[in-house]
């Protein structure tokens, strides 16, 4: 603890600070709020630089967007900006990181009177969804330029080439399971009609956008009205297809069970969920929207429970080297349950290009 408080101290006066305690559940960086009068005041992160090996891109990625959506909001005339944004402090170095032992650090202020959510009524989706097409719109002109934070992030070609090692090197041997040997050929099987984005992409018809790239229902504060504040998490703010932002999001809101459920039978897709997010998101969206990304967002929506499938099957085939774990088997429960979420997408794939016909 007593190196919270010295880390703490390179970004806030450390005779004001009484206490450091942990926050949130998150699966990536460290998290702690820095509690000032009794109140919290800041949050102290550790950026795991094993998943964000350029911490000083990612910082500068995050000061970019959050520098731009702030002069956006100023000179929109928006209220309580400060709670609308996110603002990273910087330290006595002059960045907004420190190092110690090796480890890298950042502090943000605290906005007080917020919440998350990991699941989302129709309502919240549709103010999501109006957010997240909202937070892309005012990134269309972003003139600083933004690094691909982790490469080939959300493309699925590239994920498909990391299963494809995994299962070679088998470092954890366990592919003599039959399980695993059953998922292998299920995911197989449809890889070639998930790869279409990248196909359209390379055919000159599909841009790339300043996109969010990690949706998730609890990326998202809300005021205690149920009012959406400000987008979070940015570290994966980077050059996207529209997919990433729209898929991702249903990946997590429009399941009816846990992204982990060992329960199968909890796990459907929501269309209502759908529905909303998709008419809050298009109208964020439709000052810049293309007519090939508005047909294909029912394609995403299928793409990323897909897609993260792959990602915890590989994790699981490699030994658990990337996700943390709670269990032996935690990766290989998550695995199956996005797969059934996938499957329970691709039912209501003709619905949903219906709702966005609509």
């Amino acid at each position: 603890m007593n190196e919270l408080f010295t880390i703490a101290g390179h970004f806030v006066d450390p005779k004001t600070i009484e206490d450091i305690t942990p926050l949130g559940n998150g699966l990536i960086n460290d998290t702690y709020k820095i509690l000032v009068q009794g109140q919290p005041r800041y949050v102290l992160q550790r950026i795991n630089n094993a998943v964000f090996t350029d911490v000083e891109m990612l910082q500068n990625n995050i000061e970019a967007v959050t520098h731009h959506i702030r002069k956006k909001y100023e000179s929109q005339g928006v209220n309580d900006i400060g709670r609308r944004v996110l603002h990273f402090l910087k330290a006595d170095t002059g960045k907004t990181y420190v190092i110690e032992d090796g480890k890298y650090w950042r502090v943000m202020d605290f906005i007080a009177d917020s919440y998350t959510y990991e699941a989302v009524t129709p309502e919240y989706a549709y103010y999501a969804g109006r957010s997240f097409g909202d937070f892309e719109s005012l990134l269309t002109d972003l003139e600083s330029p933004i690094g691909e934070i982790i490469p080939d992030f959300h493309n699925i070609e590239f994920r498909m080439k990391q299963l494809d090692e995994a299962i070679v090197e088998d470092k954890a041997g366990r592919m003599k399971d039959p399980e695993v040997q059953d998922y292998v050929a299920k995911i197989k099987a449809v890889t070639e009609r998930m790869c279409l984005g990248e196909r359209l992409y390379r055919e000159g018809k599909l841009p790339k956008r300043i996109c969010h790239c990690d949706t998730k229902v609890n990326n998202m504060l809300f005021d205690k009205d149920g009012n959406v504040l400000c987008v979070i998490d940015l570290d994966t703010v980077m050059p996207s297809f529209v997919f990433s932002d729209f898929g991702d999001f249903l990946r997590s809101a429009a399941n009816t069970g846990a992204e982990d459920d060992p329960d199968l039978d909890h796990i459907h897709f929501n269309m209502e969920i759908f529905k909303a997010f998709a008419k809050g998101y298009l109208e964020g969206t439709q000052s810049f929207l293309l007519p090939i990304e508005k047909e294909n967002l029912p394609y995403a929506a299928t793409l990323f429970p897909y897609m993260q499938a792959v990602r915890f099957f590989a994790d699981y085939i490699n030994g658990d080297t990337y996700y943390k774990i709670k269990y032996p088997e935690h990766n290989m429960v998550r695995t199956r349950a996005q797969w059934k979420l996938f499957e329970e997408a691709e039912k209501n794939l003709e619905m949903m290009k219906l709702v966005v016909d609509k």
